[in-house]
């Protein structure tokens, strides 16, 4: 397993190798200047050039590369333009927001699409079937922020069930904090509960007609058991590799939900990054994201070898 593993890392390191290259030189072709927003509205060229040098803009650019992905080895990924506040701080704020989000919108998913998934697959060419196949599609089609509005003017307005927005900490009141990102969980686990059925069906389609299958049920064993116990298990291996590359998605993926919602996560935090052209943020968001879709195919990769016997014994 340790040989497994190194070389996933092995390969992962290039990876981020080329992700920061790529961040860094996609900043540099961006246009605009943010130190013309820093200089103030007289842009005094001795201001402008103090900027420049206490921010080390004049060096050559592979200068400026290096000594970011130097400072980023060690934890630094800059200081933002607008807040002077250091980007890791601001990161370390807006994370655990989102991680929150990401992992209640992977319960709703799991919890929706893995049973759908099993019951079409059972029941293939049923009205069962065909209807869990129709609100997959639904799942796929509907926008996030067109059914993020109809939950708010239902739920919140009409109903009066759940707060319409806004953000309480887990450590500041449990349960309201749960209830504040129950829409917003909902609406991004929909939309991800109808990939993770669609693959389901299609993994435990494959594995229902397998000999192994019809062995157990030749044995008398109940269908139940069949199916949850010998089919669900052996399929389980892209199931698990997909859930972790979802929840990597989830983690990058969730601006919009949160501006509907007014959740202050990485979201909010890339979009006002954007718009002030705060481009330390935006390149420390980028690849803190990056490399945590990359820690996530990791831990896929091993869960896929403990998952899957014929890897273990090569």
């Amino acid at each position: 397993m340790l040989s497994y593993f190194l070389r996933r890392v092995a390969i992962a390191i290039p990876t981020i190798l080329l992700i920061s290259i790529f961040v860094f030189a996609l900043q540099k072709l961006l246009p605009g200047d943010p130190l013309l927003v820093l200089a103030g509205e007289e842009r005094d060229p001795e201001v402008l050039e103090f900027l420049r040098e206490k921010y080390r803009l004049n060096d050559p650019i592979p200068v400026q590369y290096i000594t970011w992905v130097g400072n980023a080895l060690q934890g630094d990924l800059g200081t933002s333009f607008r807040t002077n506040q250091p980007v890791t701080e601001l990161i370390g704020q807006k994370l655990p927001v989102t991680i929150q989000l990401a992992v209640m919108s992977l319960i709703f998913a799991v919890l929706i699409g893995i049973p759908a998934g099993i019951l079409s697959a059972y029941k293939k060419g049923t009205l069962t079937d065909y209807i869990a196949n129709i609100v997959a599609l639904s799942g796929l089609s509907i926008p996030n922020f067109w059914l993020g509005i109809m939950l708010i003017l239902l739920v919140s307005v009409k109903w009066q069930l759940l707060p319409a927005s806004g953000y309480v900490p887990l450590s500041e009141d449990f349960w309201l904090s749960i209830k504040t990102m129950l829409m917003p969980a909902f609406v991004l686990g929909t939309a991800l509960a109808a990939t993770l059925m669609r693959h389901t069906r299609s993994a435990m389609l494959g594995v229902l007609t397998s000999d192994y299958v019809r062995t157990a049920r030749a044995k008398g064993l109940s269908e139940r058991k069949v199916v949850l116990k010998h089919a669900f298990r052996n399929a389980l291996t892209p199931i698990v590799t997909l859930t972790a590359l979802l929840f990597g998605e989830l983690i990058a993926g969730a601006v919009l939900t949160e501006q509907i919602f007014t959740i202050p996560g990485f979201g909010k935090l890339v979009v006002d990054a954007v718009f002030n052209r705060d481009y330390a943020v935006v390149q420390g968001i980028v690849l803190v994201t990056a490399v945590g879709f990359i820690i996530m195919n990791l831990l896929a990769d091993m869960a896929y070898f403990l998952l899957n016997p014929r890897l273990r014994s090569a």
